[in-house]
């Protein structure tokens, strides 16, 4: 019977999933905030809380925490990842300074301790790469000016979220200064390492890892990458950068192919990892927050949007591209709700739902401002167009 129970739960909330993703994709939203709300109604102090299938969902979580870091990595070369870092490095640090702050500000305003507020500055910096790459595609801007300029930034905080997640957990782990010093080397030596075997033999890679059995590729590759990341784990250094520096190591067609067997396989396990994050976080916790999440929305919107339009300009973009680059950056995502969750199960109180309700309103304001970002772009012109020409007639 207990078997019995567990497929049902199981079947109802990946059935459950398919009917909230449908209604998303009809709406022209990202169905990531209703995979929390979802998780929310179904976890701990929730209306219908499950009780038999928590484990599951729980592995669950952790291979889609690994799939979607594991498809971030494949996007990009090692090559383009040394011109992205090289090219972007100053709106990289703007990026970090100004949308990382206002989460840290919080953090340190509400009490928390040096865990929580350094959690919360990754909570609030980096923007959701699937969402983003998601509106592009659908959207049908990957061909615009601007999309490089948005590229390259994510490209900086993915990597950036490479050396800040073994810091994170070092700190979670109230590790001594030597062992968290040993552990951010060990992250920054894989980074290189990884660039490095990338850079010189990512030829014999790709030769190594493709086969003509698509089966045989993805069973490797999968295989290899949940190695990796247990590895990873065992070192204190993250599954997600385990993941993502494999990724990093696989181009040309071997990566092309893998993103095509592994894309079904990413957003399942990624709406369960968003729905496990929402059955952690009570519900009752999020009203005491809402008004804290609520003005980190407006703070980081403004931010970011000021982030990615001055790269934009910078880049001698127009206008309306600046707006576009600026309004795509505002969703988070999967890094947000990484790093919450590891802070939550090191024991920072009040950070599921604090994260929680912030990611929900970013990312459904983050698509509506991007959807509408040409109009926006439009009224802001045709406004210094007549403010312009009031200035003229005066004179």
């Amino acid at each position: 019977m207990e078997t019995a129970r567990v497929l049902i739960e199981l079947g109802a909330v990946i059935f459950g999933l398919s009917l909230l993703g449908r209604f998303a994709l009809r709406i022209g939203f990202s169905p990531i905030p209703l995979y929390l709300l979802a998780g929310l109604m179904f976890g701990v102090g929730g209306m219908l809380p499950l009780s038999a299938s928590d484990e599951f969902i729980s592995i669950g979580a952790e291979v889609g925490v690994i799939l979607l870091l594991l498809m971030l990595g494949l996007e990009f070369s090692a090559d383009e990842l040394v011109t992205n870092l090289r090219t972007q490095l100053p709106s990289g640090l703007v990026d970090f300074v100004m949308n990382a702050t206002p989460g840290a500000v919080v953090a340190f305003i509400l009490g928390w301790p040096l865990a929580g507020i350094v959690a919360m500055a990754g909570v609030t910096y980096a923007t959701s790469s699937g969402i983003a790459a998601k509106l592009l595609s659908d959207l049908g801007r990957l061909g615009n000016r601007e999309t490089p300029v948005v590229l390259s930034l994510l490209v900086f905080e993915d990597l950036f979220m490479a050396v800040y997640l073994p810091i994170l957990t070092s700190i979670l782990a109230a590790a001594g200064m030597l062992t968290g010093a040993i552990n951010v080397f060990v992250a920054i030596a894989a980074v290189g390492f990884v660039f490095v075997v990338a850079l010189k033999f990512g030829g014999p890679i790709n030769k190594l890892a493709d086969s003509s059995s698509n089966e045989l590729l993805l069973l490797g590759v999968f295989g290899f990458v949940l190695i990796v990341a247990g590895v990873a784990e065992r070192l204190n250094v993250s599954t997600a950068v385990g993941a993502f520096l494999v990724g990093i190591a696989f181009s040309g067609k071997v990566a092309e192919n893998l993103r095509e067997q592994l894309t079904p396989l990413r957003d399942l396990f990624a709406a369960v990892f968003f729905v496990f994050f929402g059955l952690e976080t009570n519900p009752q916790e999020i009203p005491p927050v809402l008004l804290a999440a609520i003005a980190l929305a407006i703070v980081t919107t403004i931010t970011k949007v000021g982030v990615g339009m001055r790269a934009a300009r910078l880049s001698g973009v127009a206008l309306p591209g600046q707006i576009r680059a600026g309004t795509i950056l505002v969703p988070r995502g999967e890094f947000s709700i990484v790093v919450a969750g590891l802070a939550a199960s090191a024991g920072v109180a009040g950070i599921n739902a604090l994260a929680a309700a912030y990611v929900m309103i970013v990312a459904i304001l983050g698509t509506a401002l991007t959807r509408f970002a040409d109009p926006i772009a439009y009224r802001i012109a045709d406004y210094r167009d007549r403010k312009a020409s009031g200035e003229q007639s005066l004179t």
